[in-house]
């Protein structure tokens, strides 16, 4: 579905604009105020679906602190924010009251009236990145020190298979990790770390053979990826394709994700080996949707096949903050930023006359920083069947949704497993055993560690 609402947004903003931003939209209601961090910006008070939308007036500005010893969750309620030399918005925000609902989470602590307990599966961790399984049932993961480690069924402890020489600044290092379709016969692993080339930060995407003495000799298939202290993406996902898809953040760098000769802020697609196939949406380029901010889950459809991605919202950027999207990739999407975040026009100048995918939806003046998502099919947990279960790092849960509407493109239900209780929660993924698995991210710097934190932890059905 494309972004229509936004497009007419455009127009209602540039008129706007034109008259000094001072016109009475007609039927306008009554303006609230919701405190984020040190600023308040309006939220409305009309309800679709019972959830608030919000306006962004040009006159207000987010207060970020220069200086990346910042923390940027003390004062916007985001996962990460701009290096300084970034934060500067370059554009006016411009003025639209044409928006779609937020998600708003029902807190409901599951749907289907489905009983869960959760296990610990390995603890004493290292901020987990990603977790893949293979098909014997071994349990991989990355660390983001650098650590590949694995845990195989039956055991107790992982196992360290690796230690990359990664880049370990802000929110890089070793990130994406995909096991090879084919992997009980080739033994491939595919790997997104951050390291340092020319005394910049740059990621990369590699693949090894595993061998018993840990990995084999590394095939860069994918370099040169704009890295940057912060904005990293990282994700990497097999699709029912066999092809392997990428997330990359603008790495500070806004103007990049509208860029297609540029590789940040973009949904990559690749061969396996790392070459560009014949059907992507661009003849010879890797890019396969641009317009994402920091995009850091995939997940296809278990019924559809259609993939989806979770992507954070801005943090300041040209006065916004939040707006974290739920997107259904389209080849060749553009997905607006950052000349809109959720469904509020940034930079009316830059977006009009631009074909945007308009979000599945947005977490409004809330924020999610959603880490991962997954759909759930299987019989262990068969009330949750086509379920979308989203890790939330600054959510500081796992929250489901339940998509509906035409092409699924609209959440139907959603709502959050804990509630908390277990702190920032970054990948999740579905076992080969039907049950849930998900890892904690509290020990990268943002969060409130507990003794054995960082933990992988299990959801299975109660006894």
């Amino acid at each position: 579905m494309h972004r229509l609402g936004r497009l007419l947004a455009v127009m209602v903003s540039l008129a706007l604009a034109a008259c000094g931003g001072a016109a009475q939209i007609a039927g306008r209601p009554t303006e609230a105020k919701e405190p984020i961090g040190t600023l308040s910006l309006p939220v409305t008070a009309r309800a679709v679906q019972s959830v608030a939308t919000t306006v962004i007036r040009p006159a207000q500005r987010l207060t970020v602190p220069a200086g990346e010893d910042a923390s940027p969750v003390a004062v916007l309620p985001s996962e990460t924010s701009l290096p300084a030399a970034s934060r500067t918005p370059s554009r006016t925000p411009i003025v639209t009251d044409t928006v779609m609902p937020a998600l708003t989470p029902t807190m409901t602590p599951a749907p289907g009236d489905v009983a869960f307990d959760v296990d610990v599966v390995a603890e004493g961790l290292r901020v987990p990145w990603a977790l893949s399984f293979d098909g014997a049932g071994s349990l991989y993961f990355t660390e983001r020190p650098g650590t590949l480690g694995v845990l195989r069924p039956g055991a107790r402890e992982p196992e360290r298979l690796a230690e990359l020489p990664v880049a370990v600044t802000g929110e890089g290092g070793l990130m994406g990790l995909a096991i090879d379709p084919s992997f009980s016969e080739n033994g491939l692993i595919y790997l997104m770390y951050t390291r340092v080339e020319s005394g910049s930060l740059v990621n990369r995407i590699s693949r090894h053979k595993l061998a018993e003495q840990g990995l084999g000799e590394e095939q860069v298939l994918l370099g040169g990826i704009p890295g940057a202290r912060y904005h990293d993406g990282g994700r990497l996902a097999f699709g029912p394709d066999g092809m392997l898809y990428v997330t990359t953040g603008d790495a500070g760098q806004p103007g990049s994700a509208q860029d297609l000769t540029s590789l940040a802020g973009k949904i990559l697609r690749l061969r396996a080996d790392g070459t560009v196939p014949d059907d992507n949406p661009f003849p010879g380029s890797p890019v396969y949707s641009y317009g994402h901010r920091n995009p850091q889950g995939l997940a296809w459809h278990p019924e559809t096949g259609e993939l989806y991605s979770v992507e954070h919202g801005p943090t300041g950027e040209y006065g916004a903050c939040c707006r974290d999207e739920l997107n259904r990739i389209v080849p060749g999407g553009n997905y607006g930023w950052p000349y809109v975040a959720g469904d509020d026009v940034l930079d009316g100048e830059g977006a009009a006359g631009k074909d945007l995918v308009a979000p599945v939806s947005n977490s409004g003046t809330s924020t999610w920083a959603p880490g991962s998502i997954a759909f759930y099919h299987g019989a262990q947990l068969a009330g949750w069947d086509n379920l979308a279960f989203v890790g939330m790092l600054r959510g500081a849960d796992v929250q489901w949704i339940r998509l509906g509407g035409p092409e699924l493109s609209a959440p139907a239900e959603a709502g959050r497993l804990f509630n908390g209780g277990y702190g920032r929660i970054r990948d999740v993924v579905l076992g080969p055993d039907g049950y849930l698995y998900f890892g904690t991210s509290n020990r990268d710097g943002r969060g409130d560690p507990a003794a054995a934190d960082d933990r992988i932890l299990r959801i299975r059905p109660a006894q």
